[in-house]
């Protein structure tokens, strides 16, 4: 019998586990499902922990009950992919061959790579949210705070759910406003990037947010150490910016086990290079990687994952079957933005077209609105749990297409003749 490897149990691997289960011939292929531990986390949730929206109950449940019945899942770390030998190596010293591997083990923040970001002051007057840890020691932090600087920094531009930097600051502004301590609250959101966005048209309308919610970004800001003593992070080119509680969103970087296996890609930040269309290991064809362990100029987000397994799935029996692979990922992205105050905004765009405004799912009805801060785009973001939890994770098709389409959007004229061209993956935020 043939097998079949999926490394990581997160959002994309038990997706691509529950796909394949279905959709396989079992009497030719086992699957084995990888990961450290039986705890799956719904990360979207971490943003609402720190205002008290989620407690940390809301998020947390086990990985099994989202396996199908039988499955064969190992409870170890993986330690490296022999690709030459088709072998993977787990830390305990266990060796698993396989016929086809499925890369899904995601990334995660790192601050270490960051002199003094974790010293003295992390989780005391520094927190990151982008963990359970961070997300539920910043929600005891937030509940006795009495205002002051509040700093919120990107250390890097490839982060997961890269919008949600900027949905923190406007639930920020939101929370010491009904809480009645807004006016002794400075907000500062400190960026790389020359502004708060990269994408022309959706950067007029949030920006114009973050104005009319007086939150002043500094940007061009490249983090290269943080004064634990003084309070203050210090960029590159000596740019100091003081906090009083600093918000930090810490490089993020692929497995350890990328950088193992000599997989890493050219930006050293342990992703793994990927044919952008097909999601093929660039060098090996028996290895499809997915979700936010690619290298793919689009965002690492849950909804990129679900895009991608619905052109993975294809392309994975496409292998099986000696075919050509017949599916092509557009880079199709689509993401709720938190503006605060019940209402959210969202955007839909892939690797050629930037976000637009229109409607969405459904052109002129909508009913959620695009580049539009509304309360049913904010009903959205809420119930997307519930889709998390029971259909995305579970394997079933959304009712949302694969691929971008562009009915409902308003693209400007300027627009419709020019030359598309593909970002670059250190250039996307959105």
């Amino acid at each position: 019998m043939k097998k079949l490897l999926i490394l990581g149990a997160g959002t994309a691997g038990t997706m691509m586990l529950n796909k394949l289960d279905k959709r396989i011939d079992k009497e030719e292929w086992d699957i084995t499902i990888i990961d450290k531990d039986n705890t799956h986390y719904y990360q979207p949730g971490f943003l609402f922990i720190p205002f008290g929206i989620y407690q940390p109950s809301d998020v947390v449940k086990t990985r099994k009950e989202f396996f199908p019945k039988g499955t064969n899942f190992i409870m170890d770390e993986v330690e490296e992919i022999n690709a030459a030998d088709k072998e993977v190596i787990l830390k305990s010293g266990k060796e698993l061959s396989y016929d086809l591997l499925v890369i899904a083990t995601g990334t995660k923040p790192v601050p270490s790579e960051t002199e003094g970001l974790d010293g003295p002051l992390w989780y005391k007057d520094i927190f990151d949210f982008y963990t359970f840890e961070g997300a539920t020691l910043l929600a005891k932090k937030l509940r006795d705070w009495k205002g002051g600087k509040l700093v919120i920094n990107l250390a890097e531009t490839i982060i997961k759910c890269p919008v949600a930097p900027l949905e923190f600051a406007f639930l920020a502004d939101a929370y010491f406003t009904e809480k009645g301590i807004r006016d002794k609250v400075d907000i500062q959101y400190v960026t790389p990037l020359s502004g708060a966005f990269t994408k022309p048209i959706a950067t007029k309308m949030l920006s114009q947010l973050m104005e009319e919610k007086n939150i002043h970004v500094v940007p061009d800001f490249y983090i290269e150490h943080v004064d634990n003593e003084n309070k203050k992070i210090v960029s590159y080119d000596g740019l100091e910016v003081d906090f009083d509680l600093l918000v930090s969103i810490p490089t993020n970087m692929g497995s350890e086990m990328v950088e193992n296996s000599n997989m890493s890609d050219e930006d050293d930040l342990n992703f793994i290079p990927t044919n952008k269309h097909t999601l093929q290991h660039k060098e090996h064809e028996n290895i499809f990687v997915i979700g936010d362990a690619t290298n793919l100029p689009t965002s690492k987000a849950g909804s990129v994952a679900h895009f991608e397994g619905e052109i993975l799935i294809e392309n994975i029996l496409d292998f099986m079957n000696n075919k050509p692979l017949s599916a092509n990922f557009d880079g199709h992205a689509n993401c709720f933005i938190e503006t605060g105050f019940g209402k959210a905004a969202l955007i839909d765009f892939n690797y050629t077209t930037e976000p637009l405004p229109g409607q969405f799912p459904i052109p002129i009805l909508g009913p959620m609105g695009l580049l539009k801060e509304t309360r049913i785009n904010h009903m959205g973001k809420l119930a997307f749990k519930w889709v998390y939890w029971h259909m995305l994770l579970t394997g079933k098709s959304l009712p949302v297409s694969t691929n971008m389409s562009m009915s409902g959007k308003k693209a400007p004229k300027k627009e419709e003749n020019k030359e598309k061209e593909e970002p670059q993956q250190e250039e996307v935020l959105l």
